[in-house]
């Protein structure tokens, strides 16, 4: 057969470790124990249903073949083996070919959940209307695909939106679809307060960050200084009178982070948390760098201060200038129901580029 072969022992292999994960589960082991090999099962799960697909493909494919070379065999049987022997083949090269994509190097952050900074940039109060909208439209997103969303820091734009908001997004898979959002979303669009017509264009910054465990980062209390302060607000409600807001300083590094939320406890919950996410994409970005080149211009690199993204209103679409993809579908992408059809093709697109480099053997 011509197309890609994937390895029968590599599949066979990955198949006994899942039968293994499940015995192990089924043997009732320690909580903590359990969790792990829950994570580890949901991962190969996929992977092993499909590879045991492909090896009964095979099976089907050499029993169809010894019946095609057999002289003796009856001749309706030979006819209905030759019916069936193209469709399996297709099947094979089919299913061989998912594999393929399957048993691509994983990023170990994906199956992680995730931090969502989305920070007002340039044009002032349209810019944090802007920021506003980027938010619903993830809020949305995460709803539609299962996920919770949980606030932890807002500031808000003085006419609406947000200066600066930041959420978790909790779920399985939340990284691996959202990590392609970060860098520098662009909208042209004629503001509300403006009274000519006029087209402006503002920017909204984007950061996903995979949310680290404790087990990823481990931080040393002498290594932080933890300030208490007064929160600042819009005004109204939403301005918190107490000395609640929590500023979190890493010394080693001089990553600063802050939550002014009501509660001073939750506060420094959500600090800390936010602190070892920035420090795991720190370390992630360390080890990227240390790559070959030929993985930097990846899809997936979440340069923050790369133009990923223009949301043009009055020509209603939606440009990635990562994968020069428009889709004219700017109300959808904006309620999340098209986001996916942009998150899609860009996974596309990496996996694309990580085969080639596989291929090529420089990862």
């Amino acid at each position: 057969m011509a197309g890609v072969s994937i390895p029968l022992g590599r599949v066979e292999a990955l198949i006994q470790r899942f039968d293994a994960i499940s015995s192990e589960m089924a043997a009732g082991p320690e909580p903590e124990v359990y969790v792990k090999l829950s994570r580890d099962y949901a991962e190969l799960e996929p992977v092993a249903k499909k590879s045991q697909e492909y090896i009964d493909a095979l099976k089907e494919f050499d029993d169809l073949k010894e019946i095609l070379e057999d002289p003796e065999m009856d001749s309706d049987m030979r006819e209905l083996a030759q019916e069936d022997y193209k469709p399996v083949e297709e099947k094979i090269e089919s299913l061989a070919s998912e594999l393929q994509v399957l048993l691509l190097p994983k990023d170990a952050a994906d199956n992680k959940s995730a931090i969502l900074e989305v920070r007002a940039g340039t044009g002032g109060d349209e810019a944090a209307l802007f920021a506003g909208d980027l938010f619903r439209m993830y809020q949305r997103y995460a709803e539609d695909n299962g996920w919770k969303v949980s606030l932890m820091s807002v500031s808000e734009g003085d006419v609406g939106g947000y200066k600066e908001i930041i959420a978790s997004i909790s779920g399985t898979g939340v990284f691996a679809k959202m990590k392609f959002e970060s860098g520098v979303h662009r909208v042209q669009r004629v503001p509300e307060t403006e009274s000519g017509g006029r087209i402006h264009t503002s920017a909204a910054t984007v950061a996903v960050l995979p949310e680290a465990e404790e087990v990823d980062i481990d931080i040393r209390p002498d290594d932080i200084r933890i300030d208490t302060m007064r929160a600042s607000g819009a005004g109204g409600q939403h301005v918190n009178t107490t000395d609640s807001a929590v500023r979190i300083t890493h010394l080693p590094t001089g990553i600063v982070v802050t939550s002014s939320e009501k509660s001073q406890h939750q506060n420094r919950a959500n600090a800390m948390k936010v602190l070892q996410s920035r420090l795991l994409e720190a370390e992630r970005d360390r080890a990227d760098n240390e790559r070959a080149d030929a993985r930097r211009g990846q899809v997936g690199s979440g340069d923050r201060s790369e133009r990923i993204r223009t949301y043009n209103f009055p020509q209603g679409r939606v440009t990635d200038h990562r994968i020069n993809l428009t889709l004219y579908k700017l109300e959808k992408v904006l309620t999340g129901e098209a986001l996916g059809e942009l998150i899609d093709a860009l996974i596309a697109e990496s996996q694309a580029q990580l085969l080639a480099a596989v291929e090529a053997d420089v990862v």
